[in-house]
């Protein structure tokens, strides 16, 4: 065999040899990539590859990018959170313990008093039973069961959901609708929890003096389900379209501020997500995603 035939075996060799070599890398350097956004999506950071080569660092890094968004994300509702809390609290303590000075300050030695000591005890009474029931409420916010999912039929949900809220919907002179963009949509979800989600939507949506409610529904990228629940009620005010999620944030006077905390509370649990989509005078749009 001549040299130039040996050289040139020994090119095509070497050159076969990097090939696979490349191509080896670049699928388990696509793996680290699926198995680091399969952990992101499930919100899971306590991952790290090691610093061997600049792409492990590089995914490294967008690790530590997310790592630092979910923590001040965290701390600011945390704060919020505390904010809220606080403020109820104190609204509920503050009347009790002025009131009880008062009667005790109203009182003289023989246990008589200027003021109506019976009106006095039953507004403290009250207000108590009242924060007793703000903490029961908290409590059922903190306790969302894990979901028991199986495959539900999206119409028969939603005809079920239409049903309980009819007569609600008839008193307010509003019409609920559902429209599939496809037949036969079917999602794998708890079927109680997914129903308080979309009773409390359309609740919500009626209290809000809307006289048309539409619910659709239709099937995004990767087999996700997309329902969507729109209103012409009164819209969400801009100033409070960011706080609607925060646990005991609430608009109306009778509100109790979790309905649509536990909302997103399910939806993560279904691996999903409820967000608002939009809120000015002509409709309010909610958006629920199922993975």
């Amino acid at each position: 065999m001549e040299l130039w035939t040996v050289i040139l075996l020994c090119i095509i060799v070497a050159v076969i040899a990097a090939v696979i070599a490349t191509l080896r890398t670049r699928h388990k350097d696509i793996k680290k990539v699926a198995y680091m956004m399969d952990a992101l999506e499930d919100g899971e950071l306590n991952f790290r590859f090691q610093n061997k080569n600049k792409f492990n660092r590089t995914l490294n890094r967008i690790r530590t990018i997310f790592e630092k968004q979910r923590q001040a994300h965290e701390q600011d509702s945390w704060t919020k959170l505390i904010r809220v809390l606080t403020h109820e609290i104190m609204n509920t303590v503050s009347p009790i313990s002025s009131l009880s000075d008062a009667l005790s300050k109203s009182m003289d030695e023989n246990g008589h008093s200027d003021l109506d000591v019976k009106a006095g005890l039953d507004t403290i009474s009250d207000s108590s039973k009242n924060l007793i029931k703000f903490v029961e409420t908290y409590r059922q916010l903190s306790g969302v069961a894990r979901p028991i999912r199986k495959a539900v039929d999206l119409k028969e949900l939603m005809d079920g959901v239409i049903a309980l809220n009819s007569e609600f919907a008839a008193s307010c002179g509003a019409v609920c609708t559902y429209r599939p963009e496809e037949p036969d949509i079917i999602i794998y979800a708890d079927e109680g929890q997914i129903s308080q989600i979309l009773i409390n939507l359309i609740k919500n949506a009626l209290q809000a003096g809307a006289k048309h409610i539409d619910i659709s529904a239709m099937m995004g990228k990767d087999d996700d389900v997309i329902v969507q629940v729109a209103n012409d009620g009164e819209p969400i005010p801009p100033s409070a379209q960011e706080q609607i999620f925060i646990p005991f944030y609430t608009t109306k006077k009778e509100g109790s501020g979790i309905g649509l905390s536990l909302a997103r509370q399910i939806m993560r649990q279904h691996n999903g997500s409820i967000e608002l989509l939009s809120s000015d005078t002509s409709r309010t749009v909610f958006r629920m995603v199922f993975r």
